[in-house]
């Protein structure tokens, strides 16, 4: 085309979208922000803000029930699950702003409410107009995946989009999926009162972490009266009354649970329906996802992708990370362009302990056969985690055999999340272990738990035969 309404479109106003256009605005692009339900997307309205809001008054509840462990006598409070369940829509509606229609049309960005779909590879239909763009960049995020089974429609059941509509807290809950999110709802809802079930068809709960690590969750779960069935097969659903019986498989042998509400957590698709993507020559991956390339181009050169319609991974700062190379190769290409960096990518799961990870795990390390040395420190024995009686949990950083090289850190504890960006910015720069150990931490703090994992190191690459050089040394000193 000779000429272009846009240097940039971008379609979704999830986190990658939203990143996306605010660059391409800062560098004085003219872009469009096209969003067919509500600006911020799936973590602000359905995902990372509702969660981590139920799971802090979950976390609340659960610290009244231990109230005797800090000292306190006589306490008293009521669950009223319709105010947590507002509570929440009060915390997205406070954040709202942040992602909102006025404040993205202040920074330059035009924001269009509508459906978008792909005539070719240089125009989008909206509301009936026709949109001329350079570049588009998809960003349409995923959905919950609903799975096949028997019965299911006529049930009482919610996925992690639609479960925050709830306002009668469930007795029997039952989440099927023994995934990050399926665990935090599962301890959320356990919390708060309901009696929890998790059916997973995998080997374990939360199978892509170490084991070491996802047993100390799993033993919390056991504790706090989580119950955990693995490897299994739902058959069908059969609705009595206002209970759902659940028949599974596991082992060959036919059981059922019964339950008065099911949140199914198995999985997101991406969301690449009706765009029309594929009806202009973009390619799709066999799961769905827009096939890119390193720069996050598709097989249309000048229609990227970023976040979860890309994949690799499902998380929102994944999303906004891929979304700078995705606005910044659009726009400067073919005079500069990026690879995206997958190299140092940090995840969290907020169960209680929560799990954290970068770089390596264990299982990585002896399937690609790469060498490595383990470091560990218990928690137990960390001073500001025994003062809050939260003293629960490991951390473990895998080296380079012989260097303080790291190629993997894992957290199982409070603030898993929080302690892990130490580790996550070390990986980034090069930084090894024996700088964090030279570096002044405050105390008492979680963070001090880093330093103690470096000493500990350190400790165990001591070479003997220094120490007893020193010793003589000393020896002699007092004897001159």
């Amino acid at each position: 085309m000779a000429r272009y309404d846009y240097n940039l479109v971008a379609v979704g106003a999830g986190a990658a979208g939203l990143v996306s256009s605010y660059i391409a605005s800062a560098v004085k692009a003219r872009v469009a922000l096209i969003e067919k339900n509500l600006m911020g997307g799936d973590c602000l309205n359905y995902g990372c803000v509702p969660s981590k809001s139920l799971i802090s008054s979950a976390k609340l509840v659960h610290q009244l029930n231990q109230h005797d462990r800090f000292g306190l006598k006589e306490i008293q409070y009521q669950v009223d699950f319709p105010l947590v369940m507002d509570r929440i829509q009060e915390i997205i509606e406070a954040i709202t702003p942040h992602d909102s229609v006025e404040r993205y049309t202040s920074l330059g960005v035009e924001c269009i409410e509508g459906s978008a779909k792909l005539v070719s590879p240089h125009e989008l239909e909206v509301n009936g107009s026709l949109l001329s763009t350079k570049n588009i960049v998809t960003a349409t995020g995923a959905s919950p995946a609903i799975p096949p089974i028997p019965g299911l429609e006529d049930s009482a059941y919610s996925t992690s989009d639609s479960i925050w509509k709830l306002r009668e807290l469930p007795k029997k809950l039952l989440v099927i999926g023994g995934g990050p999110i399926g665990c935090e709802l599962a301890q959320a809802f356990r919390r708060l009162g309901s009696e929890v079930t998790i059916l997973t068809r995998d080997p374990k709960v939360l199978p892509k972490e170490d084991r070491d690590l996802a047993e100390l969750v799993l033993k919390n779960f056991e504790s706090e009266g989580i119950q955990m069935q693995t490897e299994v097969k739902v058959e069908r659903i059969e609705k009595k009354n206002s209970e759902q019986q659940v028949y599974f498989r596991k082992d060959g042998v036919e059981q059922h649970i019964k339950a008065d509400h099911i949140l199914l957590a198995t999985g997101r698709k991406p969301g690449t329906s009706g765009l029309g993507l594929e009806e202009v020559g973009v390619e799709l991956n066999p799961d769905g996802t827009v096939k890119v390339d390193p720069f996050l181009r598709s097989s249309i050169p000048n229609i990227y992708a970023c976040g979860d319609v890309a994949g690799p991974f499902q998380f929102t700062h994944v999303a906004g990370h891929q979304a700078w190379y995705a606005t910044v190769n659009a726009l400067f290409s073919p005079f500069k362009k990026f690879a995206v960096d997958y190299r140092v990518v940090p995840w969290c799961t907020f169960t209680d302990p929560e799990l954290a990870r970068v770089g390596l795990s264990e299982e990585d390390a002896l399937a690609q056969n790469i060498a490595y040395e383990k470091t560990t420190f218990d928690l137990s024995g960390l001073d500001r985690a025994i003062a809050e009686r939260n003293n629960y949990g490991m951390i473990k950083v895998l080296t380079k055999p012989g260097k303080d090289q790291i190629l993997g850190a894992a957290i199982c504890g409070p603030h898993a999340g929080d302690l892990l960006s130490e580790f996550v910015l070390a990986m980034k720069h090069g930084i090894g272990l024996n700088k964090i150990l030279g570096t002044i931490h405050a105390y008492p703090t979680y963070a001090d738990a880093n330093k103690l994992t470096a000493g500990v190191w350190r400790k165990n690459h001591a070479p003997d035969w220094v120490f007893g050089l020193l010793q003589r040394f000393h020896r002699w000193r007092r004897n001159a």
